[in-house]
């Protein structure tokens, strides 16, 4: 099982429930394919760099999972089937970027509380 990230971006003129439902369908997706979802981050709506199909924001999530490397594909198929998606990027974790990931996580929750 190798270490995957995914960040999407989601149209921004969804509603904070639509948002929630197009995550969790990716999350499914995940779960059906025999993946372990290890962190799932909602960072809210966020400024864009450029435009992207004439908008200026989205809303940008981020899942760490484990599974396969078949799986990477099923999920970018997914996010490209999906008209709520304007830009996705699926990377594999090295030993490095795994640590990083961890400490990064604990400082979010430590901020959080």
């Amino acid at each position: 099982m190798n270490n995957y990230e995914t960040v999407f971006i989601l149209t921004p003129v969804l509603s904070d429930a639509q948002v929630e439902e197009a995550v969790k369908k990716f999350e499914d997706l995940l779960k059906s394919n025999n993946c372990e979802i290890v962190a799932k981050e909602n960072w809210g709506l966020k400024k864009l760099a450029y435009p992207i199909q004439l908008k200026k924001n989205g809303f940008y999530t981020l899942i760490e999972f484990k599974g396969e490397g078949t799986v990477v594909a099923d999920l970018e198929l997914a996010y490209k089937r999906d008209e709520r998606v304007i830009r996705y990027l699926t990377t594999k974790l090295d030993k490095h970027a795994i640590e990083y990931a961890v400490i990064r996580r604990t400082k979010v929750k430590t901020a959080k509380v």
